[in-house]
């Protein structure tokens, strides 16, 4: 497998593959969504289209980045979203980065937005296509993130079949500039668990993948190869 790390804006041409990572922590997030019982997640691509879109969908769920805002449900937060009943329900997310980077690679045949907490699974579906180029979106710092380089290396190295031990990977994350400023209360709309449910490998069995449908760029679960 050919693997290349890029930011968002680095981004020259579509590619085939594209493994959009946000650790710290819009694809932690979504991953638990999925985990409480959301359908779909559909990204958004500026916080206006998000509550428009809860506007004509009111019984969807928003979140956004940063701290609470009308209009929307909840903020980016696994800690917080962990505790929601989200069973059947269709969810809206726009972060700062992770669907920033999604959106940019929309029309990618494949797409797989990804964490650590989903990070075997992502991995695994890598493994079911024989060579070619995996392009790995680093979202945060303008591609300069270290714990989405982080997972993103990581990611690349299972894909490989490789037996790869998590904890340097981790440890790199755990060090990053984001996971201080969330531990230290630089952001805004935190809850005191985040790093650590951020930094949970594996925690859940699907990968996801997102894909346009209609208008919209849809993410779900993706549990089968």
């Amino acid at each position: 497998m050919d693997a290349r790390f890029l930011g968002i804006a680095d981004l020259a041409e579509v590619p085939s593959v594209a493994v959009v990572v946000d650790v710290m922590r819009a694809f932690t997030v979504a991953a638990w969504a999925f985990a409480q019982g959301a359908e779909k997640i559909v990204l958004a691509g500026s916080p206006a289209e998000a509550l428009a879109l809860k506007d004509d969908h009111p019984d969807w769920v928003a979140i956004k980045d940063g701290p609470p805002a009308p209009g929307f449900d909840t903020v980016n937060s696994p800690g917080l979203l962990r505790s929601m009943d989200l069973g059947g329900r269709t969810v809206v997310q726009k972060t700062t980065a992770g669907t920033v980077g999604a959106l940019a690679v929309k029309d990618a045949p494949l797409v797989l937005c990804a964490s650590f907490v989903v990070a075997e699974a992502t991995a695994r579906v890598l493994r079911t296509r024989a060579g070619g180029s995996v392009t790995f979106v680093v979202t945060g710092e303008d591609g300069q993130a270290e714990e989405d380089l982080a997972c993103a290396q990581y990611i690349a190295r299972r894909a490989t079949g490789a037996g790869t031990d998590a904890a340097g990977f981790v440890r790199r994350a755990a060090e990053s500039r984001a996971a201080a400023e969330l531990t230290n209360g630089v952001r805004q709309g935190v809850h005191p668990d985040d790093v650590a449910l951020c930094l949970e490998v594996d925690r859940f069995p699907f990968a996801m993948a997102a894909a346009p449908e209609g208008p919209h760029m849809v993410l779900r679960p993706r549990t089968s190869q």
